[in-house]
C-alpha cells in the first residue's frame, strides 16, 4: 500500500515534523539563555533575592527544553543519510564543515559550561557562575549563527563550484558563510527566539498575577518580558521588511507566492486574505488594500512586483501553504507590537500588574512565538521549492534510491515516539510552572542574599507552592 506513495512527498512530511518539533525549543532556549542571563545579572547587582528566585525557576525549564531540543536535532542529522543521501553526496562538502563548526564551537560550549550553570550553585563563586551562564547564553547564539548560515545558503547559494561529479565544492568560505540572505535570516530568527521567551514568561507571569500567585516573582517576569514587548517587537517588524526585501531580490517566486499575486503589475496590491488556486491561477474571495504590496515591497507605489506566471507550473512553489503561513507570522506580530503599546499605556497608567483583561491577553499570547516561528519556516522552505538548494538542486534530486514503505514506517514510528517522549517533557515543564518559584524562607540557608542557593536536584525540591 505504501509502496504506491511519492517518497519524495513522505520523506518532506517526514522532515517537516521533525524539525517543526525541533525547531521549538532553540527558538525558547536561546532567548531563554540570554534572560536568565540578564537575571543573573541583576540579582548580582541589586541583592534582591527576587531575581534568584525565578533564575531558579526557569533554569530548570531550560535545562529541560535544552535537553528536548538535543534529542530531536540528532534526528535530523540521521535523515539526511537515510532519506537525503544524494544531497548529502552532493552538498556534503559545503553544509557538512558548517554543521560541525556548530558541533565543536557552540554545542561542546554550552554542554560543558550546562554543568556549571545547573549545579555550580555554592560550589563556585557567584562570578564564576554568572560568567557559565553568560557563556551557556553565547553559546546558544554561536549555534544559531551556523545554523542559519547553513540554511540561508541552501536558499542563497554562493561560494562553490560544481565539479564534472555534479559534486558541489566550496570555493569561498567567507562567501558561503555570509551568503546574502544571511544577515537578514539572522537578525529576523534570533529576534524571534527572543520574543517566543518573552511571551512565554509574560504569559506565566501573567498566569501567576491572575491567580494571585507569587506577585513579586510574577511582576518580574511580566514586567521584563512586556519591555522586550515595547522594544523589539516594532524592531522585528523592520527586520522582518529588510528580509522582505532581500528575498525580493533573490527569491521573487517566494515573494510571489507570500503575496498570491499571479500576475506581473506596478501598484500590485495587497491581499489581506484570500484563498489562492494553483490549478486556476487566481487567488480567490480576496480582500486587497490598492497598490500596499508595491509600497512594501519596492518602497514605490507604483513598483513592479512580479506575478506566479513568470514562472513555469514546475518552478512555482505551493502557493496555499506559503501564503497563509506568512500572513499567520505577521498577524502575530502586529499582535505582538499592540501588546507592548497596551503594556506601555498600562505602565505609564500605574495599571500594568493589576488590569485583568491584560492578564488574560498575555495568557492567551503564550504560544504565540511558536506558532510565529513555524509560521515563518514554512514559508522559509516550502517557499524554496521546488529547491532544496535554490536554483542548484530540485527537490527531486536529493532523495534518496527508497521506496515509500520505510519512510512512511518510519514517520509512524516519529509520531509515536515524539508524542511520548515530547509529551513526557512538555507534562514536567507544566510541572515546573504549577510548582511556581522557590519562595522558601530559609532558600538561601546560611549564604545569605548575596550568594544563590544550592540546586542539587532538578526533579524534586522540598516545599511546594507559596503565595
Amino acid at each position: 500500500m505504501f509502496d504506491n506513495l511519492d517518497p519524495v512527498i513522505l520523506a518532506r512530511i517526514q522532515f517537516a515534523f521533525t524539525v517543526s518539533f525541533h525547531i521549538i525549543f532553540p527558538a525558547f532556549t536561546i532567548g531563554l539563555a540570554s534572560w536568565l542571563a540578564v537575571l543573573e545579572w541583576r540579582w548580582l547587582a541589586t541583592g534582591k533575592s527576587v531575581y534568584a528566585e525565578v533564575y531558579r525557576m526557569w533554569v530548570k525549564i531550560f535545562a529541560v527544553t535544552f535537553g528536548m531540543g538535543v534529542v530531536s536535532g540528532v534526528v535530523l542529522s540521521f535523515q539526511f543519510g537515510t532519506n537525503w543521501s544524494v544531497f548529502s553526496d552532493r552538498a556534503g562538502n559545503v553544509l557538512g564543515p558548517l554543521l560541525g563548526y556548530e558541533v565543536l564551537t557552540a554545542f561542546f560550549l554550552e554542554a560543558s559550561f550546562l554543568g556549571v550553570m545547573l549545579f555550580g550553585w555554592n560550589r563556585v563563586s557567584p562570578r564564576m557562575h554568572f560568567a557559565s551562564t553568560l557563556i551557556v547564553a553565547f553559546g546558544t547564539l554561536i549555534s544559531a549563527f551556523w545554523i542559519l548560515s547553513a540554511n540561508s545558503w541552501m536558499q542563497t547559494p554562493q561560494g562553490f563550484q560544481v565539479g564534472s561529479d555534479g559534486i558541489l565544492y566550496p570555493t569561498n568560505w567567507l562567501q558561503v558563510i555570509f551568503n546574502p540572505s544571511f544577515p537578514y535570516r539572522f537578525v529576523h530568527m534570533v529576534t524571534a527566539a527572543y520574543l517566543t521567551t518573552a511571551f512565554v514568561v509574560g504569559g506565566i507571569g501573567a498566569y501567576y498575577l491572575w491567580r494571585g500567585l507569587y506577585r513579586e516573582q510574577a511582576r518580574v517576569m511580566l514586567g521584563m518580558a512586556m519591555i522586550m514587548a515595547i522594544l523589539v517587537a516594532p524592531m522585528q517588524l523592520v527586520a522582518g521588511d529588510l528580509h522582505g526585501l532581500n528575498t525580493l531580490e533573490h527569491q521573487p517566486a517566494k515573494v510571489a507566492a507570500m503575496e498570491g499575486l499571479w500576475e506581473t503589475q506596478r501598484g500590485a496590491p495587497l491581499l489581506l486574505f484570500g484563498w489562492p488556486d494553483q490549478l486556476q491561477e487566481t487567488t480567490r474571495f480576496s480582500i486587497a488594500i490598492p497598490k500596499l504590496s508595491s509600497f512594501i515591497l519596492t518602497h514605490d507605489l507604483d513598483g513592479e512586483v512580479k506575478g506566479l506566471k513568470e514562472w513555469v507550473v514546475d518552478d512555482r512553489p505551493p502557493v496555499l501553504w506559503v501564503f497563509w503561513s506568512f500572513r499567520i507570522m505577521v498577524g502575530i506580530g502586529l499582535f505582538m507590537i499592540f501588546t507592548g503599546v497596551a503594556a506601555l499605556v498600562l505602565y505609564l497608567r500605574n495599571r500594568l500588574f493589576d488590569t485583568r483583561w491584560f492578564q488574560i491577553w498575555c495568557m492567551a499570547m503564550t504560544p504565540a512565538g511558536f506558532v510565529a516561528v513555524l509560521a515563518g519556516w514554512f514559508v522559509t522552505e516550502i517557499g524554496r521549492q521546488p529547491y532544496i538548494i535554490h536554483g542548484v538542486m530540485r527537490t527531486t534530486e536529493a532523495i534518496s534510491p527508497v521506496s515509500g514503505a520505510p519512510i512512511a514506517m518510519s514517520l509512524a514510528a516519529f509520531v509515536l515516539t515524539y508524542g511520548f517522549v515530547f509529551g513526557a517533557g512538555s507534562y514536567y515543564i507544566l510541572r515546573l510552572i504549577g510548582k511556581g518559584p522557590p519562595v522558601e524562607e530559609d532558600a538561601y540557608g546560611s549564604h545569605g542574599v548575596h550568594e544563590p542557593p544550592l540546586v542539587t536536584d532538578l526533579v524534586s525540591e522540598k516545599g511546594g507552592p507559596h503565595v
